[in-house]
């Protein structure tokens, strides 16, 4: 079974493509631009460490560029096709629109395209929290009225859209999954977890909107990873939407005191609400686990434990 993963250098792709290489029988395409949104430096060894795997292969391009796109569909014949590939950053899309049209909505339309045109039998998307905007109707449920307050959320809504309408024109089936809050090894330096443990060893200063009044519904990525492999293994019905969250929000006051008594004195700077700044997520993950059927979410402190672990073995990734 032949299985393209976009966005190969990216976060979650990179957990998840980790698990697919361990099956032998899997042979595992990355394409990734590696754009320097954040530390190309963490991107690539990520990559380099999917290279040991003798059955994956990377391959550098940017979606954007459909001729060849359309070549590598051609030549390799994907069975699934698992796009993670985005221009990440929600404040960075304010100031930035353009990028994100070119990479999550020119890119993903390509994409899609070129998995329908090739018979590709399963097709799954990254879409975000942030398409939900500010609502407050919790837990929110995939059937809640979305309101981006962002371009980055924007663009994942016409990811959305342009995937119904695949289904509707040409009977392509496809799953989006709406990912909160993911954490956890290997993760963003721009996330909050990350970007506190960063700023407490290296001792900067760590700016705090709403003076920590938020509450983020914390997602392990080993978990999220786990999730999409146990769905990989269910019939795709037409084109259906997922959250994949934990249920659990958290206050970030509590993380912060949690992270705080296993790392050196981080100085936080209080500062109030800032543009964009969404006070809650808290996502509803009964049509996930209906789905997947059993599913135990790993401990939140463990889970951040591990995430300390590796950060003190990989902060020189970290600038």
């Amino acid at each position: 079974m032949k299985i393209l993963i976009t966005g190969i250098a990216g976060f979650i792709a990179f957990n998840f493509a980790k698990e697919l290489c361990k099956n032998k029988n899997l042979k595992v395409v990355g394409v990734d631009n590696f754009s320097d949104y954040y530390s190309v430096k963490l991107k690539k060894k990520r990559v380099q460490n999917l290279k040991k795997f003798p059955n994956f292969r990377f391959i550098k391009m940017d979606l954007i560029k459909k001729k060849k796109l359309f070549q590598i569909f051609k030549n390799y014949k994907f069975d699934e096709v698992y796009n993670f590939a985005a221009q990440a950053g929600v404040r960075y899309s304010m100031e930035n629109p353009t990028i994100y049209i070119d990479t999550n909505v020119c890119g993903f339309s390509n994409l899609i395209s070129a998995s329908q045109k090739f018979k590709v039998k399963k097709f799954y998307y990254a879409s975000s929290s942030s398409i939900y905007g500010d609502s407050n109707n919790f837990p929110l449920t995939e059937k809640e009225k979305i309101y981006p307050k962002n371009m980055y959320g924007l663009t994942k809504k016409f990811n959305e859209e342009i995937a119904q309408n695949f289904y509707e024109m040409h009977k392509f089936k496809s799953t989006g999954l709406r990912f909160f809050t993911v954490f956890g090894e290997w993760g963003r330096p721009d996330m909050f977890i990350l970007k506190l443990l960063n700023s407490s060893f290296k001792k900067k200063k760590f700016y705090l909107n709403n003076k920590g009044n938020h509450y983020r519904d914390f997602t392990y990525v080993k978990d999220v990873v786990s999730i999409i492999l146990k769905l990989r293994k269910q019939k795709i019905s037409g084109h259906d939407i997922y959250n994949i969250c934990s249920n659990n929000p958290v206050g970030l006051k509590n993380i912060i005191s949690f992270i705080s008594k296993f790392t050196p004195k981080t100085r936080i700077i209080l500062r109030s609400k800032q543009l964009a700044d969404i006070y809650k997520t808290h996502g509803d993950n009964k049509k996930i686990l209906k789905k997947i059927k059993k599913f135990k979410f790993t401990d939140l402190n463990i889970s951040i434990l591990n995430t300390i672990n590796w950060y003190k073995k990989y902060q020189n990734l970290f600038n």
